[in-house]
């Protein structure tokens, strides 16, 4: 199997769930502690082998693009100011070795749209996805370990986790036909089935491995739910043709596309921050809960 070097990251989104702060800036912009959410994603890919970057832009992300750049007057101004490790913050958010990528997704058609837009780049390629919005706590990548278990098995794998039953009609929800450790061997996949509906409560979570066999069944997928083009469709059409596992992630999971699960993401983070996470744990110690 062909290496993973590529990701493609669906930025697009215009993040209504967040309004105002989303008005003018990306919903992937908003911090946790003092990184913005899509550089825990690039992070994540950087430190699992991937070194091409692919972002799929809507009209008003251009601070994506920013952060991404280099900022020769900032890094000028911490030299001259003697910050040499704000500087180097600065500097390692994109290494020399990595590239970036960006394309635009002209309008919000669904993750699978957004996908087919990164198409021509992606080419031949096999590639991973990562929603940033799905931040995960964990000791390994979770795309890393994603990796090496594709390595093993076979190249199109999606990260599942257990979830509410009353949940899963805001989620993909795989049916499997065998599993073996945290691994599932896919048969079927709905898209948001309503609670008495859904055959599991294994649901799909932002992280995707695939061949570049799924493009091709991409654009012969129509909209569905929400008049969007919708991956899992396409991931539906695939289990004819080659085999998908659910990997059941080690990790903490933060949904940083709701307001409850961005906030408790900042917690937990803060909580591991060196420059932070003493005073702030004494603070939570001493805070009154009415």
């Amino acid at each position: 199997m062909k290496s993973i070097k590529k990701v493609v990251f669906p930025v697009a989104g215009l993040g209504t769930r967040f309004l105002p702060a989303t008005k003018a800036s990306p919903k992937e912009m908003l911090p946790i502690v003092d990184k913005p959410l899509i550089q825990y994603a690039a992070e994540e890919a950087m430190h699992s082998g991937i070194n091409h970057l692919i972002f799929v832009i809507g009209r008003t992300k251009n601070a994506i693009i920013n952060h991404f750049d280099s900022a020769p007057e900032l890094e000028n101004e911490l030299f001259d100011k003697k910050k040499p490790a704000l500087l180097k913050i600065i500097k390692q958010i994109i290494p020399k070795n990595v590239h970036c990528t960006f394309v635009r997704q002209e309008n919000p058609l669904g993750l699978g749209h957004a996908i087919s837009c990164a198409a021509e780049i992606i080419g031949s390629d096999d590639f991973a996805i990562i929603l940033a919005d799905d931040l995960i706590k964990a000791k390994t990548p979770t795309i890393k370990d994603m990796i090496k278990i594709r390595d093993k098995s076979c190249p199109n794998i999606i990260a599942i986790e257990e979830i509410e039953k009353t949940e899963t009609d805001k989620y993909g929800i795989i049916e499997y036909s065998s599993k073996k450790k945290n691994l599932y061997k896919l048969s079927s996949i709905v898209e948001k089935p309503s609670p008495n509906k859904a055959k599991t409560n294994l649901a799909v979570v932002g992280r995707y491995l695939f061949s570049s066999d799924i493009l091709d069944l991409i654009t012969k997928t129509k909209p569905t739910v929400g008049g969007e083009i919708q991956i899992t469709d396409a991931i539906g059409k695939m289990l004819s043709k080659s085999d998908i596992y659910g990997y059941k992630f080690k990790g903490q999971r933060f949904d940083c596309g709701s307001k409850l699960g961005y906030l408790k993401a900042n917690v937990e983070y803060a909580l591991d921050h060196k420059e932070v996470k003493k005073d702030f744990k004494k603070y939570l110690q001493n805070i009154k809960i009415n």
